[in-house]
């Protein structure tokens, strides 16, 4: 089948068309005729060699597509319905067909969404809901702060955090040009970065933010601690800037209150395939219902480069997803 590959870590240069192996579904288990590919930050790491992948590898952590085959002792499930799916545990969907387990897969005959849209949500909308509910464990009518906000994770989080009952919700943007196109995601604030720390004040009234959901590192880490509030919950998923590691006094917190957490999808999908699934049907039935807007750009597979470079880049709103096959139109 036809694939795109890291075949050695490096720039989005090093991404390569190839033939390979077409994978089988074990033991609960499908196998998904990918018809798009959703593109993330997570594939870059994997392409950079920050995340250690044995190459060549084939990247891709969520998909669209209609099951192909089902593994054995598997039901529920019928070769030829339309699925959302994570492939974050083991990777591979920028290919013709991805494996993955069962858990982590959606009917989408019910809901009814859209492949490319629904190549969107898996990754972006599934993580809003964990790190909120499960992981900063939201209660109704607290603040929140989110960093880099008219991006994928980001368009998703400021929208999870008003699902899930949050009183204000305030988000950072890189630059000028992307203040609108976050406001659009249904934040009530939207402020430059950089200003962060002059405007927590406005922004809540002087208490400091309940919730801050990092994804950027360098700077923004330590404005991000300080933003909190008292007993306040800082999520760090993700180190976009490329800056080095940012050091948390742990006397700080002591002294503050504030709590320190990370979230990884992939490692929490293998700890806890069950419940990221429930998370994953929670965000597409959002999705489908209109709760959740997911603003999607198609590329096609063979432009997988053109996808890590704009990513990298932080040019970047809404969610880029690759088509992979014509199966779309099935």
């Amino acid at each position: 089948m036809r694939a795109v590959t890291i075949p050695e870590f490096g720039g989005a240069d090093v991404l390569r068309q190839a033939e390979v192996d077409v994978p089988e579904p074990g033991p609960g288990q499908v196998s998904i005729d990918v018809a798009y590919a959703g593109a993330n930050f997570a594939e870059i790491l994997y392409r950079q060699g920050v995340a250690d992948v044995p190459l060549p590898f084939v990247p891709g952590i969520e998909v669209s597509g209609h099951v192909r085959a089902v593994g054995p002792d598997v039901e529920g499930f019928r070769v030829g319905e339309p699925v959302a799916a994570l492939t974050v545990v083991d990777s591979g969907g920028y290919a013709e067909v991805a494996v993955t387990s069962t858990d982590l897969v959606v009917p989408l005959d019910g809901p009814g969404l859209g492949l490319d849209l629904a190549a969107a949500v898996p990754s972006n909308s599934t993580t809003a809901f964990l790190v909120l509910d499960r992981i900063a464990r939201i209660e109704p009518g607290e603040t929140v702060l989110v960093h880099a906000a008219a991006g994928g994770v980001g368009s998703q989080l400021g929208q999870a955090a008003r699902l899930l009952g949050a009183g204000r919700v305030a988000g950072t943007v890189g630059g000028p040009a992307k203040i609108e196109t976050a406001r659009g995601f249904g934040y009530d604030d939207v402020v430059l970065r950089d200003d962060l720390p002059g405007e927590v004040a406005a922004l809540t009234g002087g208490r400091g933010f309940d919730i801050v959901v990092d994804m950027v590192g360098g700077p923004a880490r330590r404005a991000s601690l300080d933003a909190l509030a008292p007993t306040g919950r800082m999520v760090v998923m993700g180190n976009a800037s490329g800056a080095d590691d940012v050091g948390i006094p742990a006397n700080e917190l002591w002294f503050t209150n504030k709590t320190v957490s990370g979230f990884n999808l992939a490692v929490f999908a293998g700890l806890a395939p069950a419940e990221t699934g429930r998370a994953l049907r929670r965000a597409v039935a959002a999705a489908a219902s209109g709760d959740l807007r997911v603003q999607v750009e198609e590329l096609p597979l063979e432009r997988a480069a053109e996808a890590h470079e704009r990513i990298e880049s932080g040019t970047t709103t809404g969610k880029l997803v690759l088509k992979v096959t014509d199966s779309a139109s099935r």
